[in-house]
């Protein structure tokens, strides 16, 4: 028994120890799978792209990107860049608008005029 639970069960009077009628979570084993893992249910499988990206491993773009911004965050003293300069950032590696923007999956379609 460690001390916060020697402690609360001291601070309980006999009475107040005895009417309790609830599970002893203490007892109860923990369950040590990360939250992630515990939100997706038992069964689910993450696509080979959302694993990867879970675990740390990255494609040669997404890692140049990780790399620009931490080089920017360092030259600049800043620890959190704000947007613009994300966008900055993103300019320098020579990403471009090369589209129009198109219609978002979660966003209903325009009403026709």
């Amino acid at each position: 028994m460690d001390a916060r639970a020697a402690a609360s069960d001291a601070d309980r009077t006999p009475a107040e120890a005895a009417s309790y009628a609830g599970q002893e979570r203490r007892d109860v084993p923990l369950d040590r799978r990360s939250g992630l893992e515990r939100r997706r249910g038992p069964g689910r499988r993450r696509s080979d792209q959302r694993r990867a990206a879970e675990e740390g491993e990255l494609t040669d773009d997404q890692f140049e990107f990780v790399m620009a911004i931490d080089e920017y965050k360092r030259l600049n003293k800043r620890p959190f860049p704000s947007w613009t300069e994300v966008l900055e950032v993103i300019k320098y590696l020579g990403y471009r608008k090369v589209a129009p923007v198109s219609r978002h999956l979660d966003k209903p379609a325009d009403p026709p005029r």
